[in-house]
């Protein structure tokens, strides 16, 4: 843990987190609804220890994340009606080095100029235009609702 690590502050204090940061907790990984996204079902998926590449995840936190990632979007698809999701991972953002997969919902009414990398728009909206946490929490519930259902 680095203290300037956004990610590992809201892991040391998941005891008092919104339903929406703590979604899904595995030994290795942790899925939270991303709280800058104008964007229902806009999930993070991270390890739940400080890691800065992917190449320093252990086989073992490796071979969770793949079927962890098919059994998100399995829910995210049936949470929010999705037609499939995204998943990409940059880790770049000053305070946020990290690894985070970000998983997207691509929705059928998603414009055209906002596919693909384009997506990324609703994560640049002013603050105003943000999903309120009760939101959030909302659709975080739906997306643990189905995992648990399975």
């Amino acid at each position: 843990m680095t203290g300037d690590c956004y990610s590992c502050r809201q892991e040391e204090n998941l005891a008092t987190a919104p339903p929406a940061e703590r979604l899904h907790l595995t030994g290795y990984w942790r899925t939270a609804h991303a709280f800058n996204s104008s964007l229902p079902g806009w999930l993070i998926v991270l390890p739940r220890r400080h890691v800065t590449s992917i190449a320093e995840l252990t086989p073992a936190e490796a071979a969770e994340l793949g079927p962890l990632l098919h059994r998100l979007s399995t829910a995210l698809h049936e949470a929010v009606r999705c037609e499939k999701t995204y998943v990409m991972q940059f880790a770049e953002a000053a305070g946020f080095g990290h690894v985070h997969f970000h998983l997207v919902p691509r929705m059928p009414d998603l414009p055209p100029e906002h596919r693909g990398p384009r997506v990324f728009h609703y994560l640049t909206r002013p603050e105003s235009e943000w999903l309120t946490a009760e939101r959030r929490d909302e659709v975080a519930a739906a997306v643990a609702e189905r995992l648990r259902a399975g």
